[in-house]
């Protein structure tokens, strides 16, 4: 029924609505709708065939990577070795824990968690949690090695509840002298994110592999690095093992041999017991560097591990500076030591050395008077009388007669002032002072005072204990020896011949006599029949007097000890240096010199004089070097602060304090150098020889002298 007052507008008829028009409206939408739906299909079909075909390679790779792990295995370091074989430098099995910092999910509660497991202490703890806060986020963290395999079992079980933890079976660095080597070796660590960023090898930030910081492991890096090797294992999706795959094995780098004779670098290094220098020896027929200790030192294998805040700490403070590389970095006055040189010097010049010259105390130059160390002077005094006696005024006179330059000609022929070809990160040249140089240096002209001093080993003179060793093999041989540090490195300068074969017979002769006869380290003798070592003995001023006397006050103001030496002396075989820091004077570095060359020839009796020694001082270097850290810790651990980010903060700051340490006697190089006295008694040690006939040794030292003339002033 239709309602007239509901419709709008005019009135439609109704639309006729039969079977064949629904189907043909049917029709119309069932193509339409399979139309649609076959080309969805098509583009089904088109998208999983390009899945299945040109992405096949990238799709099952990535379906391959939720299954199975790859993961490079970090390579064995290769072994540095010493001249016979024995490691300086090795690896050992260990099973280790490090952290991914851009996996963790709560660091603090992580790190405590584990410092609970593996019974961290308490500064540990606190280095991993600084670390972890300045670390790039995929720059592991190492947070414990050499674990025992129950902590590592129950530190594995417990990894679902510790994202971030990477446990695993590796090889670590060891040092097996420690800190004997730690200086010449160098140590390992983790690639800081600078490292990566110059090189961006994978490896780099692998968990657990290690890179050279410093020294030898630093410089032979590429050499030692290896290969590394992978391991393919299916994982359930929690990320839990479930079989190996595959394996490839890392290949181990290659190794480094050495000219170091182990047992002598580590004698040497526990020779110089509570004293702060170093001791260079060197075989005159090759060149070969046999020992390059220096001490204190630290220890590489903890070193390896990070270094902790306590630990840097206590190094840093160390007036001594542990941290230092005293045979490349530590530059001193030569002091007399270079008074052989200086003969040398002079004989070139055509200066007779059965020339006398009378020494009365002191001499006058200009407007001041220069002492001699024995103030009450030597007498008549020829070029070898000058060396074994050490007398002051014998080279003033002489040096004045023909000039600086073939004084600084000789030094430099005798390796001071020289850069030696040899595998190191850095090391010092030292200064070999002559007019041009210090107009250069200083804008003024070179006076005559400038080479009275410099002809005693004072002044402007600087030198590293390297050079002094160099110095001492060329007098000895008069060869250009060269210093060579690796095995596989050609011996060089042997062909050149430096000094005439009856010039250097001389110098050596007086050098024995420095020692074997009525010189000034009669206490330096061997032990040994048959066996006589030369040397020369030097004291180097680093303060004015008015500041220390050079024996007692502060450390730092005390004078250094140095000592040359080679033997055999009529045939020589070995030659070195030992300096002292601040050590009061050269009797502080001869009675090492004379340990450590008798250890060379008869082990056995140097290892009996050390024992004795090392009784005394607490222990082994190594031993006495924990003792302190423990005490050290104890006392201040709680409150130092966390070590530089960088290694090479660390390295800056040691080679800055190194150089401004080398300027020290800058202040005195113009001043009047009144020489400490260098005479000691010449008395038989004990189990020695007694001296030869022909040369009888001096049973008392000089009496006391009086002070030096004052020097006048300037008129």
């Amino acid at each position: 029924m239709k309602i007239p007052f509901l419709q709008r507008g005019p009135h439609k008829p109704a639309k006729m609505v039969n079977a064949s028009l629904l189907r043909s409206s049917f029709e119309r939408r069932a193509v339409l709708i399979g139309a649609v739906q076959g080309g969805v299909g098509v583009l089904l079909a088109l998208r999983l065939g390009y899945l299945s075909v040109a992405e096949n390679e990238k799709y099952r790779l990535e379906s391959e990577s939720n299954r199975v792990n790859l993961t490079l295995i970090p390579p064995r370091r290769g072994w540095i070795l010493d001249r016979d074989g024995a490691p300086l430098a090795s690896n050992r099995a260990d099973f280790r824990v490090d952290l991914i910092p851009e996996r963790l999910v709560d660091a603090e509660a992580t790190i405590d968690r584990l410092g609970e497991l593996l019974a961290l202490e308490p500064a540990r703890i606190a280095d991993i949690k600084d670390k972890v806060a300045v670390a790039r986020g995929f720059q592991p963290v190492e947070v414990a090695s050499g674990l025992a395999y129950e902590d590592f079992a129950a530190l594995s079980v417990r990894l679902p509840e510790l994202p971030g933890v990477v446990p695993q079976r590796g090889f670590s660095r060891f040092y097996p002298t420690g800190c004997s080597v730690g200086h010449l070796i160098g140590y390992v660590g983790p690639a800081s994110s600078e490292e990566y960023e110059k090189d961006p090898n994978p490896l780099l930030i692998t968990p657990g592999y290690k890179i050279g910081k410093d020294g030898l492991e630093k410089q032979f890096e590429m050499d030692l690095r290896g290969v590394p090797g992978a391991r393919r294992v299916e994982v359930t999706a929690g990320g839990r093992i479930v079989r190996d795959l595959e394996t490839r094995e890392d290949v181990q780098g290659q190794p480094i041999k050495l000219t170091i004779d182990g047992p002598l670098q580590d004698y040497a290094a526990r020779r110089i017991g509570l004293e702060s220098g170093s001791v260079v020896v060197m075989d005159c027929r090759t060149g070969d560097l046999l020992c390059m200790a220096s001490m204190p030192s630290f220890d590489p294998n903890s070193f390896s591990d990070g270094i902790g805040g306590v630990e840097y700490a206590m190094l840093r403070d160390d007036e001594r500076v542990p941290l230092r590389n005293k045979v490349l970095k530590g530059l001193y006055p030569p002091g007399s030591t270079v008074k052989p040189m200086v003969s040398m010097a002079l004989m070139q010049a055509g200066v007779d050395p059965d020339e006398t010259v009378n020494c009365g105390g002191g001499l006058r130059v200009g407007n001041r008077v220069f002492g001699c160390w024995n103030r009450g002077g030597h007498g008549a005094v020829n070029m070898a009388k000058a060396i074994y006696q050490s007398c002051d005024v014998y080279f003033y006179s002489m040096a004045q007669r023909i000039g600086m330059q073939p004084i600084a000609d000789m030094a430099r022929r005798c390796g001071m002032g020289q850069e030696f070809p040899l595998p190191v990160t850095s090391q010092f040249f030292g200064t070999v002072p002559d007019p041009a140089w210090k107009m250069k240096k200083w804008g003024r002209e070179w006076q005559t005072f400038d080479t009275v001093n410099a002809t005693i080993g004072q002044g402007y003179m600087l030198s590293s204990p390297l050079q002094l060793a160099v110095m001492a093999s060329r007098i000895a041989t008069g060869n250009h020896v060269m210093p060579r540090l690796t095995l596989d490195t050609k011996p060089k300068g042997f062909n050149d011949i430096d000094f005439p074969l009856e010039q250097v017979q001389y110098v050596r002769k007086a050098m024995s006599d420095v020692v074997n006869g009525p010189g000034t380290a009669g206490r330096a003798r061997l032990p040994i029949p048959d066996v006589l070592i030369a040397g020369k003995t030097g004291t180097a001023q680093v303060v004015s007097l008015s500041i220390s006397n050079g024996k007692s006050g502060p450390w730092k103001y005390r004078d250094h000890g140095l000592f040359i030496f080679f033997a055999p002396y009529d045939n020589p075989r070995y030659a070195g240096a030992v300096v002292i820091e601040h050590g009061g004077g050269s009797g502080a570095a001869y009675p090492i010199a004379r340990d450590v060359m008798t250890f060379l020839f008869d082990p056995a009796k140097g290892l009996e004089a050390l024992s004795a020694l090392e009784a005394g001082w607490g222990g082994t270097a190594q031993q006495r070097l924990e003792a302190r850290y423990a005490a050290y810790a104890a006392e201040r651990g709680a409150s130092v602060s966390r070590p530089p980010r960088r290694e090479e903060e660390i390295f800056d700051r040691v080679e800055a304090e190194a150089r401004r340490a080398a300027t020290q006697s800058d202040a005195i190089a113009g001043e009047v150098i009144a020489p400490r006295p260098e005479a000691n008694p010449s008395g038989t040690p004990p189990g020695a020889p007694a001296a030869p006939a022909s040369a009888p040794a001096a049973s008392t030292a000089p009496s006391p002298a009086p002070p030096a003339p004052p020097a006048e002033t300037a008129r």
